[in-house]
């Protein structure tokens, strides 16, 4: 691809014009840092239902395994949601490449030691420390690329960033199936979620590359010249506060807000409960099948991820913001509860969760190329950190509300109560389309100061 400035044969600039070895670098190594985020979080949906399963002891009933799954998955997007905030401040005050050494260092060391977990509480105590590093990665990868990158090819860098982190959840599901989590003594004595826990740690070794190779951004530096040169409160550098005094920061907030609630809330409260779901269609089956069909299944679904978020980069780029999200969300609400209730066989599964996926993942991207457009350099990390990961203190309630809704149906002799619970819940992603009304449409506009 080309990285100078010279002129396309038609006389117009190459969209990578300006773009340097080191654009490169900085994109390819926050790129790997959220791919691996990604990774550890599928290695949680993978592994959470054998872990709670081993850690309740035998005695331990479907439903009990359903609900303590349910609360791990609670306390993680508790842990995400406070690192998002804390960590999105640390970035505008601070600096990008610390917060995303801060934040590798949290997921990997913790995601290691849930593996050693040997009650449920520890489980959830490991996941919400572990979670605080995979709140604050977002907000510090997306906002380093945004500075660094030339603003023509932003969206796109952005985009493919996002698209890539798809890759660390197929690699986690092929690992399942390798290092497969339902196994009780899978190698000397411990259990594959075990394992594939200590698999997901490895990456602390990307704390190098990042602390050798990377630099804080130049409008960065330049917000900290301002903030500390000007007696001017309205240039204070990570402030909550300023955030919401000003009106359109303010409104840009909510707006973002509301749309990452309603992808977050689909993708957590729903979307990664696809394993549950082969696990009900396949009722019977050996331990072993339901393994494979979950880690095939889990994998394909994150083919379709990357396809999806891929699709949004580009619609996003070159037709609009606002068309991709209203598209996206569209195919959230049709296809989640297609595939909910049409799930019968792992065959179904191979062809239906790329479906889903692909519609589920999109709108990620659009968070990755959209909130950082929102808000001035001062505030950046800030508001990216706090729409992205607010809304999971909000959408932390729907994996509960699976569970509360699955149990109250169930006692009310309610035939398949799972499928019917995500239908109900998968509404969510109409606040998305309700949010777009108020959202501003930023293509081909520099990003704020």
């Amino acid at each position: 691809m080309p990285t100078t400035s010279e002129p396309s044969p038609g006389g117009k600039k190459s969209v990578f014009a300006g773009v340097t070895t080191y654009h490169w670098l900085v994109l390819i190594i926050a790129s790997a840092c959220w791919l691996f985020d990604m990774m550890g979080q599928r290695v949680f949906v993978l592994a959470r239902e054998p872990a709670m399963r081993e850690l309740l002891g035998a005695g331990a009933t479907d439903v009990m395994v359903k609900s303590w799954g349910a609360k791990a998955t609670f306390i993680l997007m508790l842990g995400w949601a406070t690192g998002g905030i804390f960590f999105g401040l640390f970035s505008d005050r601070y600096g990008r490449v610390k917060a995303m050494v801060a934040t590798l260092l949290a997921y990997t060391i913790f995601s290691g030691l849930t593996g050693l977990a040997r009650t449920g509480n520890e489980f959830l105590l490991y996941r919400f420390i572990g979670g605080m590093g995979v709140g604050g990665m977002f907000g510090a990868a997306t906002t380093l690329v945004a500075e660094s990158m030339p603003s023509a090819v932003r969206p796109l860098a952005l985009g493919s960033m996002q698209t890539l982190s798809a890759l660390g959840n197929i690699m986690a599901s092929l690992a399942s199936v390798w290092i497969q989590p339902g196994q009780a003594n899978f190698f000397h004595g411990y259990a594959g979620w075990r394992l594939i826990f200590f698999v997901s740690a490895l990456p602390i070794v990307l704390a190098i590359p990042i602390i050798w190779c990377l630099r804080e951004p130049e409008p960065w530096k330049e917000a900290q010249r301002k903030a500390r040169e000007s007696r001017d409160k309205t240039l204070n550098v990570g402030s909550m506060a300023d955030l919401f005094k000003n009106p359109l920061w303010r409104k840009h907030a909510f707006v973002g807000i509301a749309l990452g609630l309603s992808g977050m809330a689909g993708l957590w409260g729903i979307g990664f409960y696809s394993p549950e779901l082969i696990s009900a269609a396949l009722k019977g089956e050996p331990q072993n099948v339901v393994d494979m069909v979950r880690g095939y299944g889990t994998a394909l679904q994150d083919v379709g991820a990357f396809f999806g978020m891929l699709t949004f980069t580009v619609v996003a780029t070159y037709v609009g913001r606002r068309v991709a999200f209203f598209g996206a969300f569209i195919l959230c609400l049709l296809t989640t509860i297609y595939v909910f209730n049409r799930l019968h066989s792992g065959s179904d599964a191979y062809w239906m969760l790329p479906m889903m996926g692909f519609a589920q993942l999109s709108v990620f991207s659009g968070y990755s190329i959209y909130f950082p457009e929102l808000f001035p350099t001062r505030l950046r990390g800030t508001g990216v950190g706090f729409c992205y990961n607010v809304v999971r203190y909000l959408a932390s309630v729907f994996p509960l509300l699976l569970g509360g809704l699955n149990s109250l149906l169930l006692e009310h002799g309610v035939n398949e109560p799972f499928r019917k619970s995500a239908t109900i819940l998968s509404l969510v992603f109409g606040l998305g389309l309700v949010a777009l009304i108020w959202a501003p449409e930023t293509k081909d506009k520099p990003l704020p100061e």
